[in-house]
């Protein structure tokens, strides 16, 4: 995103639009044209800085639950819960099979993750890693 500094992004945003085979005059590739071409330096820097932010927090999630740690798992629980009550608005807003089925999916993944999480405080031998065995 830094290499956008100080550059016209609006022919920038025309040739993704153009790439994706997208019709630039329909609603979204429109908005999202005009909304490129307002962004200035300060707003790039702010939405590079949000960028690497978001992909640090993913990967110390990632680590955590690759490494099997409470802490993750707990991590984990709440940023799935955090888009809950967005996706609640969206379909009291406007109802959509799509936007059902998101709402369902996460609600799901959530309550699992909190499955999980509850399961392996009852059970704490089934949270390590299986002892692996030489065949010499």
């Amino acid at each position: 995103m830094l290499t956008l500094l100080h550059r016209d992004l609006q022919p920038i945003a025309e040739h993704l639009v153009a790439v994706s085979h997208l019709d630039p005059a329909s609603h979204y590739p429109a908005l999202f044209v005009e909304t490129i071409s307002r962004l200035n330096d300060s707003r790039i820097v702010a939405l590079a800085a949000f960028a690497f932010l978001y992909t640090a927090v993913r990967f110390t999630e990632a680590y955590g639950l690759w490494r099997l740690r409470a802490w993750a798992e707990w991590f984990a629980i709440v940023s799935g819960s955090i888009y809950v009550p967005i996706e609640i608005y969206e379909v009291i807003k406007h109802v959509t099979w799509l936007r059902v089925a998101v709402l369902i999916v996460n609600l799901l993944i959530v309550a699992y993750l909190v499955y999980v999480r509850v399961w392996m405080r009852k059970h704490p031998e089934a949270h390590h890693k299986p002892q692996e065995t030489s065949h010499s």
